[in-house]
C-alpha cells in the first residue's frame, strides 16, 4: 500500500467526515435533506431571501444544474419558488418561500440537537478553529 501525504490524508477524512454528517443530518432533520437545509440557509441570509442560482451554486460549492437538480423537487414541494430577474432576463432568482422558511426554522431546531449529539465539549472548543481553516482552504480553492 502506498503511503498519502498528511493533507491527502485530510481530504479523504474530510470527505468521509462530510458523508457521515450529511447522512446524520439527512435523518435528522424532519424530512428535510442537508443540501435543501443548506439551500435554504443561504436563501435566508441573502438580500430579500434571493439569490441567483449561478450564485447560490457558488455558495454551497456545486455547479449551477448540479443546484437546479435539488431545487427542482424543492419548488414542487414549495420550499422554494422562482422569480424572473428584473435586472438580467438571462437568469432567474430563487426565493425562499413560506414553507420553506417554515421548514428551515424547523431544521434549525434540529441541527441543534444533532450537533448536540455529534459533537462532543471537547471537540467543541476547536470547532471554531477548524471553521476558519476551511474558510480560508475554500477561498483558495476557488
Amino acid at each position: 500500500m502506498n503511503k498519502i501525504n498528511q493533507t491527502i490524508g485530510f481530504f479523504i477524512e474530510l470527505a468521509k467526515i462530510q458523508a457521515i454528517a450529511s447522512r446524520r443530518f439527512d435523518n435528522g432533520l424532519g424530512g428535510l435533506g442537508f443540501n435543501e437545509f443548506i439551500i435554504l440557509h443561504h436563501l435566508s441570509l441573502a438580500e430579500n431571501e434571493r439569490m441567483r442560482r449561478i450564485d447560490l451554486a457558488e455558495k454551497i460549492g456545486l455547479t449551477a444544474s448540479g443546484v437546479t437538480r435539488i431545487l427542482l423537487p424543492m419548488e414542487k414541494v414549495g420550499l422554494v419558488k422562482k422569480e424572473v430577474n428584473k435586472d438580467d432576463a438571462r437568469s432567474s432568482l430563487v426565493i425562499i418561500a413560506p414553507g420553506g422558511r417554515r421548514r428551515l426554522t424547523e431544521a434549525l431546531e434540529r441541527a441543534e440537537f444533532l450537533v448536540d449529539e455529534i459533537i462532543s465539549d471537547k471537540n467543541r472548543i476547536k470547532i471554531k478553529e477548524l471553521s476558519n481553516i476551511l474558510i480560508e482552504l475554500s477561498k483558495e480553492m476557488r
